[in-house]
């Protein structure tokens, strides 16, 4: 008989306990590893065997936080790097070589570590699509998982970005291991209002696409408010049905701005913790702010450790 799929991924706790659960942890190359932040969170990733960290950077700087720290890392491996763009290379030559599974970022510009990693010639390999970032979270009304997507990398995507965000949020859906995901297309309203509202258009179209099985068993609404996506009981109040309403797992946001503010009120207001990471190329890659809580630094390594498993 053939081997049964594992089950999905129930929690974040249930996503740690599957990383840390290996015998040997995936390694991460950290660009620019001279930072508290940083070093803490590598730090646990190791007490949790989550990752074994490679650093990357100013190495007498970063000796000399992590002696401050108390945080032991005589036996990591170590590569001096005097500069950003030295920095992300050599963590994308590690990954290129396969000594490291992941990427994460350390004091490097976000901007500068994704350039090197789509650099035609010297990055990491796509697919043909683009760059996005998904965060995973659990739900503040019932604990379920959710993704979110794209609250940092793609500032105003046209229709066919949108289209390429869902596609990456439902490939980390997938590996989590849902099935027949609900997709909703976020917007001030679930009418279509064009031009005034664009992206209620898009969304309509790309719901469109998903009811003609352009993204496989995944189940796609839009245009649709936060409300009627994620709430049964407003749904229902406004009348609105379908196999999205109100159960929606997969949150696209219209552009950058809205999808940051969600992100960061799921953060802050709601108490989430937040597990980030950005895909869409052959390596994923861990970009934390230093605003993230250490569980949510945490958690981002956990996810890209397991998506970055074979």
């Amino acid at each position: 008989m053939p081997d049964r799929a594992p089950p999905a991924v129930a929690s974040l706790a249930d996503l740690l306990s599957r990383v840390s659960g290996r015998r040997t942890p995936p390694r991460v190359a950290i660009a620019r590893s001279a930072d508290a932040f940083v070093l803490s969170a590598a730090a646990e990733a190791v007490a949790r065997n989550l990752a074994e960290p490679i650093l990357i950077g100013d190495m007498a700087r970063t000796r000399h936080i992590a002696q401050e720290l108390g945080v032991p890392i005589c036996d990591f491996e170590s590569h001096q790097a005097d500069d950003d763009a030295s920095a992300v290379q050599i963590a994308v030559e590690l990954f290129k070589s396969g000594r490291a599974a992941f990427i994460m970022k350390g004091l490097v510009p976000t901007a500068t570590l994704l350039k090197a990693i789509l650099a035609k010639d010297t990055g990491v390999p796509r697919d043909g699509g683009i760059l996005s970032h998904v965060t995973l979270f659990e739900a503040p009304s019932d604990g379920r998982l959710m993704l979110l997507s794209d609250a940092a990398v793609n500032i105003r995507p046209n229709l066919q970005r949108k289209v390429e965000i869902v596609k990456n949020a439902l490939w980390v859906a997938r590996r989590l291991g849902l099935c027949a995901p609900r997709v909703a297309m976020l917007a001030a309203t679930e009418k279509v209002n064009y031009p005034a509202m664009p992206a209620t258009l898009d969304a309509d179209i790309i719901a469109k696409m998903g009811a003609d099985g352009a993204f496989g068993d995944a189940l796609v609404a839009g245009p649709l408010s936060l409300d009627l996506a994620v709430s049964p009981a407003s749904a229902a109040a406004k009348g609105f049905s379908g196999p999205v309403a109100g159960r929606a797992e997969v949150l696209i946001a219209p552009d950058i701005e809205s999808g940051n503010v969600l992100y960061k009120a799921l953060a802050t207001m709601a108490g989430r913790t937040l597990a980030s990471v950005v895909v869409g190329s052959r390596v994923p890659v861990v970009v934390p702010s230093r605003a993230d809580s250490e569980a949510s630094k945490l958690h981002s390594m956990a996810l890209a450790a397991f998506l970055a498993q074979p």
